[in-house]
């Protein structure tokens, strides 16, 4: 049976590394724009500013990431193309899920520590490999429509066992070798889909705690947002060293830097705040417009259509699969 879990007591005092962070990226971010002339080519992207006001707070209030916003947006009318959306939406999200996970670690919010630090070794793994042996040679369609496909079956599960889920209090006990091969396999999946779309890790943890460990929301989306952090740092740097950042992205980066890196905390805190079920379809309702987004925008040939049908099927009963796993042990615990 579920006990409900007592807060942890915030020493305010830890928030002073998360002011430390917001501090130095303020130092480095007024070089550039102030420094070296860039202000007027700053105030010019105010257009993505504006979404990731948006971005951000979805970044740290659910488990979809600001990657999802930002990709949309970009690809869909500025026609950007889907690689410099993905670079995008990893330094974005490198900046802004790092801000929240500080945050998360600052209010001593409880977390599964062992399957985040494994997940997020697995990711790091997942989207260096993926950004070498991966993302070049595939279709970033195809990995798209996968991602879509299984969001919105995962949103079809959620919403009809809502009541079920929300239930749920505090975090189930994981062996520390079920942490290690959970931790590393969905890192290193969630790694690889993030070097294709620059999203994956956080949906990829979010599922597996809420279906296989019947974690608590209230718990699932933070681990979700701190594990995209570390994978989307990993996945900023394999692009850097590999020359495919551009100056434009990086006018974009300092525009809304400033807006992030406050959204995404901020966006945490909200989700600690508000009732487990409104969260739930909140993220139920964001998964079915981005399978609705990416479906409007592919060619419509049949082979896409009949491949949309078998990752819908697939998925769906992957996601029951795990579901069934997950009611075998109803034993909950908050204490780590």
């Amino acid at each position: 049976m579920a006990n409900e879990m007592a807060p942890a007591r915030i020493h305010w005092s830890l928030f002073k590394y998360w002011y430390l962070y917001i501090a130095a990226f303020f130092t480095v971010w007024v070089v550039p724009v102030a420094g070296w002339g860039l202000f007027p080519d700053v105030i010019r992207q105010w257009p993505i500013a504006i979404v990731m006001v948006l971005g951000s707070l979805v970044a740290g209030s659910t488990a979809m990431g600001g990657g999802a916003i930002c990709f949309a947006y970009l690809v869909s009318w500025t026609g950007a193309s889907p690689g410099s959306a993905r670079d995008f939406g990893l330094m974005i999200q490198a900046l802004g899920m790092t801000s929240a996970m500080i945050y998360v670690f600052c209010r001593r919010i409880f977390l599964q520590r062992r399957l985040l630090v494994w997940t997020g070794g697995g990711g790091i793994a997942g989207v260096l490999l993926g950004t070498v042996a991966l993302a070049p040679y595939l279709a970033a369609n195809f990995v798209k429509l996968i991602f879509a496909c299984m969001w919105m079956s995962f949103a079809i599960l959620t919403i009809a066992k809502s009541r079920e889920f929300c239930r749920a209090v505090g975090v189930r006990a994981i062996d520390p070798r079920d942490a290690m091969r959970t931790g590393l396999l969905v890192g290193m999946t969630g790694g690889m889909i993030a070097s294709v779309t620059g999203v994956g890790v956080e949906m990829a943890l979010y599922t597996t705690l809420i279906l296989f460990y019947r974690c608590d929301l209230k718990i699932a989306v933070p681990m979700a947002v701190s594990a995209m952090a570390i994978t989307a740092m990993a996945g900023v740097a394999a692009r850097l060293a590999q020359g495919g950042i551009s100056h434009d992205l990086i006018l974009k980066f300092l525009a809304t830097g400033p807006i992030v890196v406050f959204g995404a905390p901020i966006g945490t805190y909200i989700v600690s705040k508000i009732p487990r079920q409104s969260t739930l379809y909140f993220i139920s309702v964001l998964s079915i417009g981005q399978f609705a987004w990416t479906v409007t925008h592919m060619q419509g040939t049949s082979g896409e259509w009949l491949f949309v049908m078998v990752a819908l099927g697939s998925a769906t009963a992957l996601f029951y699969w795990m579901y069934r796993q997950g009611k075998r042990n109803p034993q909950i615990i908050a204490d780590m």
